[in-house]
């Protein structure tokens, strides 16, 4: 099994847009400072939160360089590279540029509705595609498609490179179930904010967070006092962020976190069609919470 460290928090970063909806990069360059300097464990680019669907070549070509220019090797970063077309993922990953980039995150496929035994071929196709560590990227409210864990675990055990899984199905028994079974060397990381505390007791190793965005020495905090065991001060700023687990996704990811940003003052609140800004009555409710954990809004 290839080796990479991605216990703790990893961020999926979003795109901030300037009014124009063209990719603000010195925003998103000033963000990744902040991640960087603010605890994040290692940074996830392009994936569901980056608004990647609506992004051209050229552009996620440049926020690659971008962010590998910033980091500077001190953090990992993973890449998001999927999608529904088998040839299409394998082609890219056998002909792209990965300079810099630590490992690839791969969706389960969307649309199409492959069955098991589709999934598991399609993920052994891309693991013979790349020497990059893969994680797999369970999210069936987006795809269309649970990946069970039986299929979760016979790729594990058969791909060499799949080191790990962000799971999302928001099925504990499922995610349960990974961990209790899977080989020594494969990870469970939590896809979903609101349940990264409880999932870390059962055994997971952190979070590709979207709050991180927002807070990352704060979340970031949480995840490693949970990883130690000290549950009752992870439980503690777990509880802090209960309302803004909700308000981030009521509207959909990434408008939430994005509503978040703009009351701090990060970014402009702009995303691309279809998405379009959380409801005014959802940002008053955010900027309510970020008040209330005294929050410069």
């Amino acid at each position: 099994m290839i080796e990479i460290d991605l216990k703790g928090m990893g961020v999926a970063l979003i795109t901030p847009f300037k009014d124009d909806e063209s990719v603000d990069y010195e925003t998103l360059g000033k963000l990744v400072d902040f991640q960087v300097q603010n605890g994040t464990d290692y940074l996830v680019v392009l994936g569901t939160t980056s608004e990647s669907p609506t992004l051209t070549d050229s552009e996620k070509d440049k926020i690659v360089e971008l962010v590998v220019a910033k980091v500077r090797q001190r953090i990992p970063i993973v890449l998001g590279v999927g999608g529904n077309c088998t040839c299409s993922v394998t082609n890219k990953l056998e002909k792209g540029n990965f300079e810099g980039i630590d490992a690839i995150l791969s969706v389960v496929p969307y649309y199409n509705k492959p069955s098991q035994e589709g999934l598991y071929h399609h993920y052994k196709a891309i693991s013979e595609s790349t020497s990059l560590p893969i994680v797999l990227y369970n999210v069936p409210g987006r795809t269309g498609v649970n990946m069970s864990a039986e299929t979760t675990l016979r790729i594990a055990r058969d791909c060499r490179n799949v080191i790990a899984v962000k799971e999302a199905s928001g099925n504990i028994v499922q995610m349960d179930d990974i961990i209790k079974n899977k080989p020594a060397d494969f990870n469970v990381i939590s896809g979903d904010d609101g349940i990264t505390f409880p999932l870390i007791t059962l055994g997971a190793i952190g979070v590709i967070s979207v709050i991180g965005n927002a807070f990352p020495r704060e979340f970031s905090r949480m995840v490693r006092l949970a990883l130690v065991g000290d549950y009752a001060g992870a439980r503690t700023i777990h509880h802090s962020f209960t309302e803004l687990f909700d308000l981030l996704f009521v509207d959909g990811n990434p408008a939430g976190v994005k509503s978040m940003l703009n009351a701090m003052g990060y970014i402009e609140n702009k995303l691309r069609l279809p998405l379009v800004p959380t409801r005014i009555t959802t940002f008053e409710k955010i900027r309510n919470v970020l008040r209330e954990l005294r929050i410069r809004c």
